[in-house]
């Protein structure tokens, strides 16, 4: 079997390094074998060339008539425990998972539509409202499998406070902030962890489904900041970047049943942790965004 895939996304993911498992080059150099595997061991067809997401590439199959689709992705911390979110959620909120052989990193999933997301919606706020009500049937209780969103931000902590570039104001608020919201003992909800609009997929199922979820066990507010660097022009379009964002803020919280004080809180330490991932990655337009993200949602 001959798959295609694009060149720059060979030659970014062969750049990653190991995270427990195989390295990016070590895993490319394995793909064939191992989706040859994966065909075989679910008895599919395939139906077309795959498409790539961020570390992973999605290849339409059919099986009994049936289409549908084999994500395979580079072994990834964030990824480990997806295959247990879209378990629990059993096709609620987020694509339908038909069977998982995490040994491979491999996931058979309902068939959506890769050419239609929420990015495709015109009205932004409308999207907005769609995600945030998406948000609101995730947000179960979280299973004990998940990784915990307090342990998951304790180590992302210890690398912004590690960083020479990133201001050290932003650094001491982050922390602080983080602290007093990390000892909230409020019971755990399922978060998506990637919730933003190219993340949102048309169904057939149902009108709107998540996909590619980085899931955590934690406070919903949290998941705000993925839709906030996303579709950032119309932000930026407003005459107030601090008006626009809030009021985003604002849309999403109240669909999602957050409480917008605290979705302005979390997303602050998110934003935070963020504006360390671009600093450390030397990605300056991004560190940028997200610096103008943090001063907007600042008292």
């Amino acid at each position: 079997m001959s798959v295609e895939l694009p060149p720059a996304w060979v030659g970014r993911i062969g750049a990653l390094p190991a995270e427990g498992g195989p390295s990016g080059e070590q895993w490319l150099a394995a793909l064939p074998r191992v989706l040859a595997e994966v065909l075989q061991q679910w008895g599919l067809s395939v139906t077309g060339q795959p498409w790539t997401g961020h570390t992973a590439i999605a290849l339409p199959v059919e099986r009994d008539g049936i289409p549908l689709v084999v994500k395979v992705g580079w072994p990834h911390r964030d990824a480990a425990a997806e295959h247990l979110a879209l378990r629990h959620w059993a096709g609620r909120g987020a694509v339908s998972l038909v069977a998982a052989d995490p040994s491979r990193g491999a996931l058979l999933l309902e068939r959506l539509d890769p050419d239609r997301s929420l990015a495709d919606v015109d009205d932004v706020d409308a999207a907005c409202v769609l995600a945030g009500e998406l948000m609101a049937r995730l947000h179960v209780p979280a299973p004990p499998t998940i990784p915990v969103l307090a342990d998951w931000v304790a180590g992302q902590l210890r690398g912004l406070q590690a960083s020479a570039t990133v201001p050290r104001r932003i650094v001491a608020r982050t922390c602080d902030l983080a602290g007093d919201l990390t000892a909230d003992t409020s019971p755990r909800k399922l978060l998506h962890g990637d919730l933003h609009f190219g993340n949102v997929f048309a169904g057939t199922r149902e009108r709107w489904l998540a996909i590619d979820p980085k899931p955590l066990a934690g406070h919903p507010g949290f998941e705000l900041n993925a839709l906030l660097r996303n579709r950032v022009e119309q932000l930026r379009a407003h005459g107030s970047f601090r008006y626009a964002v809030r009021r985003r803020l604002d849309i999403v919280a109240d669909a999602a049943g957050i409480d917008p004080t605290e979705a302005r809180l979390w997303t602050l330490v998110h934003t935070g942790i963020q504006i360390g991932w671009q600093a450390a990655a030397g990605q300056r337009d991004q560190q940028s965004l997200q610096i103008a993200l943090f001063k907007a949602l600042q008292d």
